[in-house]
């Protein structure tokens, strides 16, 4: 008795139209090469008419997102379908992070120009249509609490909203201001345990971005989420540090609660 095997695609968008019909919008070089039976640079060839044709776009070298018919015209779909497969793809630990993570939380009057992610290297930003990825290095990444969240191709790795507020200090550059960094806050710490934020500030063992965030959630009057974290805080016995470490404290106010010198005027937006 014979088995049926089908037979293998004829073209790259013969597969690129497969794969699309079960459910799945991403190709990795090697499993182009693999399906087709084709050279790397008659791939390379195949994948610049199609990328042209904004059926295929290619945020990362060797890696391929599918684009399908609603987000033709701007050339990609969002990051969020593709992500999780792309830093699997590079074997690299990963999570959503800082202002994309706050705005999956509802914590975000605006969506975030460019998709924030922490990773274990330094990486170089990369863009796919109108969308751009932009990566924060963290050296123990593994520490920070994440969950899982249900994406339209699968899932995504998310810090938590403890370990997002954590990271809007950690990573103030890719906030913006301390007044940005607060007005999310003030919106996060609606979704903010006590408990957890304690044991985040711990996992992580950032003790100056614990002061910072403690003082942060007194300012926007969520004090109560921040409870816990005091009491962890004062057990360390830690030195004053600034709110803003860019800039020089001397002479600033000191918030002994958290041992804070305060050496901006935030301002949070209404």
């Amino acid at each position: 008795m014979h088995t049926y095997k089908p037979a293998p695609p004829a073209s790259l968008i013969d597969l690129v139209d497969s794969l699309q019909a079960g459910g799945r919008y991403v190709l990795t070089r090697e499993e182009a090469i693999a399906a087709l039976g084709v050279s790397d640079e008659a791939l390379k060839k195949a994948v610049q008419r199609l990328v042209a044709k904004r059926r295929l776009a290619v945020p990362r070298r060797g890696f391929f997102v599918i684009v399908p018919l609603e987000y033709r015209q701007s050339a990609a779909p969002p990051p969020d379908w593709y992500i999780d497969a792309l830093m699997k793809s590079c074997g690299r630990q990963y999570y959503v992070g800082l202002l994309a993570a706050a705005a999956l939380h509802g914590a975000a009057r605006e969506q975030p120009q460019e998709f924030q992610v922490v990773t274990d290297i330094q990486w170089r930003p990369v863009a796919a249509g109108r969308g751009r990825i932009r990566f924060f290095r963290k050296q123990r990444i593994e520490a920070t609490p994440t969950i899982d969240v249900k994406t339209e191709t699968g899932f995504m790795r998310v810090s938590t909203p403890e370990a997002t507020a954590l990271d809007l200090l950690r990573y103030l550059h890719g906030v913006g201001q301390l007044g940005q960094a607060a007005t999310v806050l003030a919106e996060l710490a609606a979704r903010m345990d006590a408990g957890r934020t304690a044991e985040a500030a711990q996992l992580e063992g950032d003790l100056p971005n614990a002061q910072r965030l403690g003082y942060l959630l007194d300012m926007v009057g969520a004090g109560e989420v921040g409870t816990v974290l005091a009491e962890w805080v004062a057990q360390q016995r830690p030195r004053f540090v600034a709110l803003r470490p860019d800039w020089p404290s001397v002479g600033a106010a000191k918030d002994g609660r958290w041992r804070v010198l305060v050496n901006e005027e935030v301002e949070v937006e209404e």
